[in-house]
């Protein structure tokens, strides 16, 4: 084997190792992940065990000292964060938390931004390096920290809902900032606000020749790939759209996680967004795994030696900036002073795009390599004590506002999710009879289907139908299925049906889920599964026959329904005994 693919076999592995040993070890000691991939960024970098190879030979066969290689891995990390983020983003959603995102959100950007702009400018930076400083620094970590909202069941509580608006202008403040450092890394003379101006003209044309092409495309391209029913095909196209968009932005001279982010708003209100999420998810994680540990490897452990002092400085500072104007600015928006300080100091890091950016403007030139190193540092640090932060904000937030641990979650799925809704899989002729009496009786639902012809008439008519295969788990959590009254299996294969039960019943053993059988030795097997109630078609289609011949005898209309009841009930009694 050559040497060089040796050398990328060896660091591929030494990635998979991270990701399949150390970060599992994290989530078991309850620590971030993304702080198990800083950590082992950290150890197995040209920093870190890569000191001691002059000493210890053998520890070259552990260690990566290609960065440049790690880099280009993590920026495809960054892509599909980029993506991901567009996914979640629909008009209904920012138009619900306006006041919020665009609100508080904008003020945090702006505040922010221009108070370390000007720190950094007294420090002897040219204005425009101190603006990229100021601007990228004024983002948090939105990977840590919906990470740790999600881990503590917060995301639904005031809380969450507050971080989670600020963390969505941020990632929208991601695009104009992007902008900047590229015209300003460019050489130009130009004044900063007609650079920016320049390069948001030009991100017009091009997020308006990307909006266009993916209006005309899109939606056709994964019909055509969802009448296949082949996964991998599905996978494919979704793969190949990001990678598409973020080429063609790229080689526009723009970011490529932009021409990422205008792909997923694209596809953020189509029938197959939730089918897009769970396929590109893994591949967004690893590869997001990668960028923070590319992160780590970039983290000099001598510099905490030889300007410890700064660099704690610096941190403490950065947090201390963050955590008073994010305080102040959710309690000037009405919220309680404890949530305002636990909202301070769990916003209070620098976030994954200020590394980026950061490398951006040294490649630029905007900053030199000494300074643009001892940022990413002071970044890397602060992301590593956020866990300890936000600790400390929740012990905070329970003495000022003197309520008890369990009270933060009191208000969970109140905006951005559903709860006590009815989910049918299956939206076929029965899953389409039963969608219009839920209506009837004002009954909220949603239905997951794989047939693309009957989700998009479903979508045309404005209903909640959206494609995915309701078997696989991540889709069935997408559809808030444990907060469902109901989870209602219509499918006509019967395979389908059962691995659906399986999955939920054995993800969510609580749920209360009602399956559509087609005799009784499957809803035999359902029942052993865990359904709560089984509808054979061979007991209800015998039941109507026998009704509509009581009726053409004779029979009163009152004695037919409840002799049919009766036999239903005795039916149902027998298939119940049958699985026990």
């Amino acid at each position: 084997m050559p040497e060089s693919s040796y050398l990328h076999f060896q660091e591929f592995m030494l990635f998979l190792v991270a990701a399949g040993i150390a970060v599992p070890t994290f989530q078991r000691l309850q620590l971030s992940p993304v702080l198990g991939y800083l950590l082992t960024g950290v150890l197995i970098g040209p920093f870190g065990l890569g000191l001691l190879v002059d000493t210890l030979p053998w520890l070259e066969h552990v260690i990566i000292t290609d960065l440049a290689g790690a880099q280009i891995l993590g920026e495809l990390g960054v892509v599909f964060l980029l993506f991901m983020i567009g996914l979640e983003l629909s008009l209904d959603r920012l138009w619900a938390m306006r006041r919020l995102v665009f609100g508080l959100g904008s003020l945090q950007v702006l505040t922010t931004t221009f108070v370390i702009a000007l720190i950094a400018w007294v420090f002897g930076n040219t204005p425009a390096a101190a603006l990229v400083l100021g601007a990228c620094l004024a983002l948090s970590s939105t990977a840590i920290v919906m990470q740790l909202l999600t881990g503590k069941r917060q995301l639904g509580s005031s809380l969450g809902r507050t971080c989670f608006a600020i963390l969505l202008m941020q990632d929208l403040a991601v695009v104009p900032i992007l902008f900047l450092v590229g015209v300003l890394g460019a050489g130009s003379d130009q004044a900063v606000g007609l650079a920016l101006l320049l390069a948001l003209l030009k991100g017009v044309l091009i997020i308006a020749a990307i909006y266009v092409s993916g209006r005309i495309l899109l939606r056709p391209l994964f019909n055509l790939v969802a009448h296949s029913r082949e996964p991998e095909m599905f996978m494919a196209a979704a793969l190949l759209v990001v990678m598409s968009a973020a080429l063609v932005a790229g080689a526009s001279g723009l970011s490529m996680g932009l021409g990422a982010f205008l792909a997923g708003l694209l596809l953020a209100d189509t029938e197959f967004r939730h089918e897009i999420e769970v396929n590109v998810a893994p591949f967004k994680g690893l590869l997001l795994g990668t960028f923070f540990m590319s992160v780590g490897m970039g983290i000099d452990a001598r510099a905490l030696l030889d300007d410890g002092a700064w660099l704690l400085a610096s941190m403490l500072g950065l947090i201390a900036i963050k955590a008073l104007i994010i305080a102040a600015l959710v309690r000037l928006f009405g919220l309680r002073r404890g949530t305002a300080v636990e909202a301070g100091l769990l916003l209070a890091q620098g976030g994954e795009f200020a590394l980026v950016v950061v490398g951006l403007a040294i490649s630029g030139q905007l900053l030199d390599t000494d300074t643009g190193r001892f940022m990413i540092s002071v970044t890397g640090l602060t992301m590593l004590v956020t866990p300890l932060l936000a600790l400390v904000g929740r012990r905070l937030a329970l003495r000022i506002d003197g309520t008890t641990p369990g009270h933060a979650g009191a208000d969970l799925q109140q905006l951005g999710t559903l709860e006590g809704h009815v989910v049918i899989a299956g939206f076929g002729r029965v899953g389409q009879l039963l969608a219009r009496i839920l209506d009837a009786d004002n009954i909220q639902w949603l239905a997951l289907d794989t047939n693309a012809s009957q989700v998009a008439t479903a979508r045309q008519n404005g209903l909640p139908v959206y494609y995915g295969d309701a078997s696989r788990l991540e889709l069935l959590k997408r559809a808030h299925a444990e907060q469902a009254s109901v989870v209602v299996l219509t499918m006509d294969s019967p395979t389908q049906v059962g691995a659906v039960l399986r999955s939920l019943k054995g993800e969510f053993p609580r749920s209360s889920v009602v399956a559509r059988a087609r005799d009784g030795n499957q809803a035999r097997r359902l029942l052993q599964d865990g359904a709560s109630a089984v509808v054979p078609e061979t007991l209800e289609a015998g039941l109507q026959m026998a009704g509509r011949v009581l009726q053409l005898l004779g029979t009163p209309e009152d004695v037919v329904l409840r002799r049919l009841e009766t036999q239903r009930d005795a039916e149902q009694g027998a298939l119940r005994q049958s699985s026990d």
